[in-house]
């Protein structure tokens, strides 16, 4: 492995994932917003990452949060959820980084309504990751320690 291991990662959640476990279950399964958060933590210490996971409704605090990571060199496991779609400020905020970030979502997007096929993060993010349930996650995070720990192969 030759990317980030051992480093600090941040894993970012947008709205309503704090929910998970009762939001459409048909969509997104039984798991909680607490068993994604075990799941990601025991997937990054298999890794050798330090994995902080966090969750929140409101996009200014998800913009703070991805200016902490560009401003410490931070690697990013993203899931903006519905911000995905509109919030150019999150766009701005994740063209900022420092260091690898993966978009990734539970479901796939594409294969959801219309309106979720655009993603205005995705020509920031390092890489995207989608439809893989939890897995997303994972994947993201093995990703992590593949690839070069900043932007410009550094």
């Amino acid at each position: 492995m030759t990317g980030v291991e051992g480093r600090r990662v941040l894993v970012l959640n947008g709205p309503n994932l704090g929910r998970l476990g009762s939001r459409e279950p048909d969509v997104y399964g039984a798991t909680t917003f607490a068993d994604l958060v075990s799941e990601c933590e025991k997937a990054g210490a298999e890794l050798g990452l330090q994995v902080e996971v966090r969750q929140t409704d409101d996009e200014a605090e998800l913009v703070g949060w991805l200016h902490e990571a560009a401003d410490g060199k931070t690697p990013v496991v993203l899931n903006p959820a519905a911000f995905t779609h509109y919030s150019y400020a999150l766009r701005d905020a994740c063209a900022q980084r420092t260091a690898p970030l993966i978009e990734i979502h539970i479901s796939n997007p594409a294969a959801r309504e219309e309106f979720r096929h655009t993603s205005v993060v995705a020509a920031v993010a390092t890489g995207t990751i989608a439809g893989f349930g939890l897995d997303s996650y994972r994947l993201a995070l093995r990703a992590l320690t593949t690839l070069p720990p900043s932007p410009d192969g550094r």
